[in-house]
Formats: C-alpha cells, sequence, structure tokens
C-alpha cells in the first residue's frame, strides 16, 4: 500500500514590514526635487555626488548636511522645516502607488498576514500619503519620531516587529535602498529588495526583483521558509 506524500507548504512570514518612499509609493522623485529646491535657494546645486545623503535619509539627515556643505550660516532647524515644506506640498499633489503595492497589500490583508509600514519619513508625510494608499492596510505604522534612531539603524524595524509581537527572524522588509536594506538586514529580517532610483546589488539574505509586481505572498513564504 502506498504512503500518500502531503506537500510541504511554506510557512507564511509573521509580518511583512513595507518601507513606504520609492517602495510603495513614488516619492523618491519628490524627495529629490525638493531637496533641490531648498538647496538652489541656498546657492547649491544637487549633483549624483550628493544622491548619498538625500535618498532614503530623513530630513534631520539632509538638513544637517545641506547646513555643512551649502550654507552653515543657516540653521539646521529652518533648513528641515524648508524641506519638511517643500516635500509635504509635493506629496500632497503627486502621490501614486507604485505597480502591483495595491495588489500585493490586498493579499496580504485577505491571507491575515499582518503588514506595518516602517518608514524614516516624518509622521506629518506619513498621513499625508496614507490618505491616498489607504490606512486600513496596515496594523500600525512606524514614522520617523518613533525612534530614538532612524534608518539606517535597525530600531525602526526592530519596533515595529516589537509592536507586532513577532521575531524580527520571521518577518519578511520590503525595501527600495541600500540604507532602508542595511536597517532591515541588521534588524533581523529577510529581505525583498525592489530598487527604485538607487542600484542594489544581489547579497546574501536580499532576494532583489525588478518589482512589486513579481511579489505575492506565496513568494515572500518561501524566502522567509529558505531563510534568504
Amino acid at each position: 500500500m502506498h504512503s500518500r506524500i502531503t506537500p510541504v507548504v511554506p510557512a507564511r512570514p509573521a509580518a511583512v514590514l513595507f518601507d513606504m518612499d520609492g517602495t510603495l509609493v513614488d516619492t523618491e522623485d519628490l524627495w529629490w526635487r525638493a531637496v533641490t529646491e531648498i538647496a538652489g535657494r541656498l546657492g547649491y546645486g544637487l549633483t549624483d555626488a550628493d544622491l548619498p545623503d538625500v535618498l532614503g535619509r530623513p530630513v534631520a539627515h539632509t538638513a544637517g548636511y545641506l547646513h555643512r556643505t551649502a550654507d552653515p550660516a543657516v540653521p539646521e532647524a529652518e533648513i528641515a522645516r524648508a524641506l519638511d515644506g517643500a516635500f509635504s506640498a509635493r506629496v500632497a499633489d503627486d502621490v501614486r502607488p507604485r505597480p502591483g503595492a495595491l495588489r500585493l497589500l490586498a493579499e496580504l490583508k485577505a491571507a491575515q498576514v499582518p503588514a506595518a509600514l516602517v518608514t524614516a519619513s516624518p509622521r506629518r508625510v506619513v498621513d499625508l500619503v496614507l490618505r491616498t494608499l489607504g490606512a486600513g492596510w496596515f496594523a500600525l505604522t512606524v514614522a520617523a519620531e518613533d525612534t530614538a534612531r532612524t534608518k539606517p539603524e535597525p530600531d525602526p524595524y526592530l519596533a515595529a516587529a516589537a509592536r507586532l509581537g513577532v521575531p524580527p527572524g520571521d518577518c519578511v522588509a520590503v525595501e527600495d535602498s541600500p540604507l532602508g536594506l542595511s536597517s532591515a538586514r541588521a534588524a533581523g529580517c529577510h529581505v525583498v529588495a525592489v530598487p527604485s532610483t538607487v542600484p542594489i546589488r544581489r547579497a546574501p539574505g536580499v532576494l532583489v526583483v525588478g518589482s512589486l509586481e513579481e511579489v505575492d505572498l506565496a513568494l515572500l513564504a518561501t524566502l522567509s521558509a529558505a531563510g534568504v
């Protein structure tokens, strides 16, 4: 008598932790344009050499960078307020979900897999984005103000996992930038990288895909089970 073989179904991730800017919504270009505007007011023209201190960075970091690089006479706090205002205005007028984002969020919700938003953007910008994206997709959100340190430190992802009551190693993070990737990996998460502006190289623990349209729950489960 032949025994029946039961196929092994990979365990679902305990939670999926999404970066926001450049991952779920097309805001990286909006941020670059906002920084370009404020840098121009300070008499400084951005180039590709400035990318590491602009893209994927919180407002405070880029404000400090412009303070040092463009005009040390202008206080960092003043530059930060200008950056926040310029970026928020653009987000309010022109924020769009990236291809595949809403489909993936809907699939996770239907399967009752918790999703969290983990971003280095301030709460004000998060609220603006959620008006378009929809707050109901997420069990929780972690913004720049919610942890003592933000990306590339692991604190935001550790905080999200702790608030969900799950181990970071059982979570999959979805990121678009090397800085965000570093944050998620340092927290112990598995990572799906969907590059937006800055290329991301393949590395241990990181699955690089071309678009969220390539990502579904089955892929996330396989990634989590394999320890990729």
